[in-house]
């Protein structure tokens, strides 16, 4: 999905070699799938984690490279700004006590990298958009240097003909025009609970200085990602980064659409023979397919991967933020775990009674609003997020944990920091927006100033481990 590129100049002979190769990888991967190649035990999870880099005073800091040398772990990876890095924790079974497991690597692989980043002048922050992010952080020499992202960056904008525009409303308005993709990097990454998700695991409120979106990442990566014109975008023409627009049957309806919708935009093909290596009884890796899927933003994406000669599919779950904590991320992660088992389980899915438009709805809303926003559930109408939680899909992760094997107190103990939040109707989200209101009001500092103290004090707060419903002000 992530791997390097070479630099290139893309040509139509490319564009034409890479549409018929990608078109053999789908049939291929149908193949696959009529003939059932993949085996569907054991369920495993696993997480990934983006984080920021900033330096003594809470800003920015462009030292990924650096930073990523000095940690020396092949779990650890770029990302596409220079303030970016990203962990990849190995997926495992998910019974018994694998979500303590999985905490605990986490800690200990971030307590290595903090100290290591430390050597670089530089802190580890897990936070959906950087509060101090200013709108000269983010130009093109802010990106990683990887042909990858470069190619991408042009690609995007080949593709658009034109500068992008960020309209964001919210609390505040923010009115912008980017000419790189590099504000993508501001966003660390099942359909039907995406709004409840996002509802209560809110952590981006701030961009740029301005107060927009309790969760502003997803609908700036919406934008950042747009290849469409204005008049493509009155055509109907579908963007690059969206949440779909239907129910699905099969997996295969949606690497179908990201052929059928999206022109490739890194068109690089390569030697393998799919239906050899299938007919050889080998599994193929289908570079081309998984390249190409790799540039179309699902906030539930599929993945093919072929690990140690076996293929697998796993879903993506990328409408959540980083952080605050290890332990919210995995209160995150658990509550997604027990509700996601139920609902494949349901004797009359959720999707034959909720239109696909209402889990649409539910997503902006909660990413709009947080825990604030009233969102559609059957059976409920429109109900307050935390009420929706509290009253059904707590419940509801509950048994999907005990029905997955999961030790009673870890699903115990992580569904809490879920139901805290919802008591107290705090999330990162409100932290950080109560925070900087209570250090502006009265003849404060200005905006930066408090972004910057407050971003100080979340990490230090971070650090600490407990859940951010229960952290104090700044």
């Amino acid at each position: 999905m992530g791997r390097d590129v070479p630099a290139i100049t893309v040509s139509e002979q490319d564009r034409r070699a890479y549409r018929e190769k990608v078109r053999s990888c789908l049939d291929v991967f149908a193949r696959m799938l009529r003939e059932s190649r993949f085996d569907s035990e054991p369920s495993q999870v696993g997480l990934e984690i983006e984080l920021h880099l900033v330096d003594e005073a809470g800003l920015p800091s462009m030292k990924n490279a650096e930073v990523l040398g000095a940690i020396a772990d092949p779990s650890w990876a770029s990302e596409l700004g220079q303030f970016n890095l990203e962990i990849n924790v190995p997926p495992r079974p998910l019974t018994g006590d694998a979500l303590a497991q999985l905490e605990r690597g986490v800690l200990t692989s971030l307590d290595h990298a903090e100290g290591r980043a430390r050597q670089a002048g530089s802190h580890l922050v897990m936070i959906g958009i950087l509060p101090t992010l200013r709108r000269s952080d983010v130009g093109a020499q802010a990106m990683t240097s990887n042909p990858r992202y470069r190619l991408l960056n042009e690609q995007i904008f080949a593709a658009r003909g034109e500068e992008m525009r960020i309209w964001i409303e919210g609390a505040e308005r923010l009115l912008t025009h980017i000419d790189t993709i590099t504000p993508e990097a501001a966003c660390t990454s099942a359909q039907a609970v995406a709004g409840p998700q996002v509802a209560v695991a809110a952590n981006s409120p701030f961009l740029f200085g301005r107060e927009l979106w309790r969760e502003t990442r997803l609908t700036l990566f919406e934008q950042a990602t747009d290849t469409r014109p204005d008049e493509l975008k009155e055509q109907g023409v579908r963007p690059r980064g969206w949440f779909g627009e239907r129910w699905i049957t099969s997996v295969f309806d949606l690497f179908e659409e990201n052929l059928r919708y999206f022109p490739a935009l890194l068109p690089l093909c390569d030697d393998e023979d799919p239906v050899a290596v299938l007919d050889g009884g080998r599994a193929p890796e289908l570079a081309e397919l998984t390249l190409h899927n790799g540039t179309i933003y699902r906030w539930n994406r599929p993945v093919y991967a072929v690990v140690d000669g076996l293929p697998h599919l796993r879903v993506e779950n990328r409408v959540l933020p980083a952080g605050p904590t290890v332990t919210d991320i995995m209160a995150n992660a658990a509550f997604y775990y027990g509700i996601v088992r139920v609902l494949a389980e349901a004797e009359r899915p959720v999707w034959t009674q909720m239109s696909f438009a209402a889990a649409a709805d539910n997503l902006a809303e909660g990413a709009r609003h947080g825990i604030d926003a009233k969102l559609y559930w059957p059976g409920l109408g429109e109900v307050p997020a935390g009420e929706l939680v509290l009253r059904r899909l707590l419940p509801m992760a509950a048994e999907g944990l005990r029905r997955w094997g999961v030790d009673a107190r870890d699903a115990e103990r992580l569904l809490g920091v879920i139901e805290q939040r919802c008591l107290t109707g705090r999330t990162g989200a409100t932290w950080q927006t109560e925070s900087v209101h209570a250090l502006c009001d009265g003849g404060g500092p200005g905006r930066q100033e408090a972004l910057r103290l407050m971003t100080q004090g979340y990490i230090d707060r971070m650090q600490t481990n407990e859940p951010s419903h229960s952290w104090p002000a700044v």
